[in-house]
């Protein structure tokens, strides 16, 4: 019996390690983030991103707004006006990610220096 339920922890594990890992990889691309955080603030025409992100490429906003819309963080409107109209915004999904993303950077403002402070320690150590 303990077999089986050690068995059962290491499955849920190893499938709550594929589900955290497959989530940060969302946010794994240079822009990601910056792009969650413009949309946060409401729907964005593609200009307006590339300016509020720049020095991203038009070549690399493309990128990460069909892979973001992909992945069903944000939605892509396109109003049927001459010339068309095209705008990006958040879906629930994406705004969802607010709550981990504020607390990821709060940890980053709080940890930051720290980190910095271990990274030149080991660095000193092993070079």
């Amino acid at each position: 019996m303990a077999a089986v339920v050690e068995m059962s922890r290491a499955f849920e594990r190893a499938r709550s390690v594929a589900l955290v890992r497959e989530s940060l990889s969302v946010l794994s691309s240079k822009w990601a983030v910056g792009l969650l955080l413009a949309l946060g603030d409401g729907g964005r025409r593609y200009h307006e991103i590339l300016s509020e992100l720049d020095p991203i490429s038009e070549k690399v906003l493309t990128q990460t707004l069909r892979a973001m819309e992909r992945d069903g963080l944000i939605a892509r409107h396109v109003h049927a006006e001459v010339p068309p109209r095209v705008e990006y915004q958040l879906t629930r999904l994406g705004a969802s990610m607010a709550g981990p993303l504020r607390a990821l950077g709060a940890w980053a403002v709080a940890n930051g220096s720290s980190v910095a402070s271990a990274r030149e320690r080991y660095d000193a150590v092993h070079s």
